[in-house]
């Protein structure tokens, strides 16, 4: 049966992504970034606390994927924390300056990380030339690839996703980027084995007093009093689209 991986930007997001049945939770820090590498402490609170597999982000910026030496380090030595900690998986993804995948370093991460299996991030989605992308990181034995197929979204690249699951069953072509349960059936039908979403919604602070005219870290653009949350019901009703029948349904174009 088909994966749902949920991505989560909380600890609490992840409480509530295991209750509601994710196969797999993708645990990052500020979602504004696109997600970076989530804290110490929110690392170890995972560990202890969360049975499904947890594979952290490790991306210690927003922005693009060629990383300085010094970022480099940092990544390595996030990547043994990681590791230390206990977790199956990272995600992660460097590039070079010309948008080719960052062999080299790659080559360093598959060191460190001892067995754990290891998603190419959607850095994917802006390396220059996806089939040999795809090359390379089977040759180095990335377990996994998220990709929107080089679009805004999942469901504009599908032309690309559909090619790629052709063309791969290691890695696994993983869709994401825009996943939702309007779409997901588009998916399943493309033979992707695993899909990726935040099923998230937005909700408001519980904070009553509220300073007006002070913005911290939004530049004023935003509202610091609203959260962003995963659904419970939205990530049950996904995985509920995995069932053996929906899948039949969906296969055959029947919208259960």
């Amino acid at each position: 049966m088909p994966k749902l991986e949920v991505c989560c930007y909380s600890v609490d997001c992840a409480t509530i992504a295991e209750r509601a049945g994710a196969d797999r939770i993708e645990l990052c820090a500020s979602k504004s970034e696109g997600g970076i590498t989530p804290s110490l402490g929110m690392l170890e609170w995972a560990a202890r606390r969360i049975s499904v597999p947890v594979h952290p982000i490790v991306r210690p910026r927003g922005g693009d994927f060629c990383y300085s030496a010094s970022e480099f380090d940092i990544m390595k030595s996030d990547i043994a924390h990681i590791r230390d900690l206990g977790f199956s998986g990272i995600v992660i993804g460097m590039l070079t300056e010309d948008g080719a995948i960052d062999r080299e370093r790659m080559k360093q991460v598959f060191s460190l990380t001892q067995g754990m299996s290891v998603t190419f991030h959607r850095a994917f989605d802006m390396c220059v030339n996806p089939f040999l992308a795809l090359e390379q990181l089977t040759e180095m034995g990335v377990d996994r690839i998220l990709t929107s197929g080089q679009q805004q979204t999942a469901e504009v690249g599908l032309p690309l996703i559909r090619r790629l699951v052709q063309l791969s069953q290691r890695p696994i072509i993983m869709p994401g980027g825009g996943v939702r349960l309007t779409n997901i059936h588009k998916f399943i039908e493309a033979g992707a084995s695993e899909v990726h979403t935040s099923a998230g919604l937005v909700t408001a602070s519980p904070m009553r007093y509220r300073r007006a005219g002070v913005n911290i870290g939004l530049g004023g653009e935003g509202d610091e009093f609203e959260r962003f949350q995963v659904d419970g019901d939205m990530v049950a009703a996904m995985k509920a689209m995995f069932a053996p029948e929906m899948v039949r349904s969906s296969l055959h174009g029947v919208r259960v």
